[in-house]
């Protein structure tokens, strides 16, 4: 067996300088609404889940696989935002037991 060499072309392409970005013409968001959409997100998805776990009882769905991968889509964000969470909390509590 005969081992090529790997061909590897070189990256083209420019860089933008940071001091050329104008700030201006993007829009900021506050961290609060990131959260916010974040949660709405994962709300979204825990509804989608009880939705399809609803339409397996009732019948209108027949492909268990469906409401299994919305049911486990639903439980890593959940358990995604607690571990978020937590880490936010941990954060807090480091920055009020700092003496100043």
């Amino acid at each position: 067996m005969r081992i090529e060499a790997l061909k590897m072309m070189p990256v083209k392409g420019t860089l933008t300088d940071i001091s050329t970005v104008d700030s201006s013409t993007q829009p900021e968001k506050a961290f609060g609404e990131y959260l916010k959409d974040a949660l709405n997100s994962v709300n979204n998805l825990q509804g989608e889940a009880r939705q399809a776990s609803l339409n397996l009882a009732a019948g209108k769905i027949q492909d268990v696989a469906e409401v299994t991968i919305a049911s486990e889509k639903a439980a890593i964000a959940l358990q995604l935002t607690m571990q978020v969470r937590n880490k936010v909390v941990d954060a807090y509590q480091e920055v009020m037991r700092m003496q100043v």
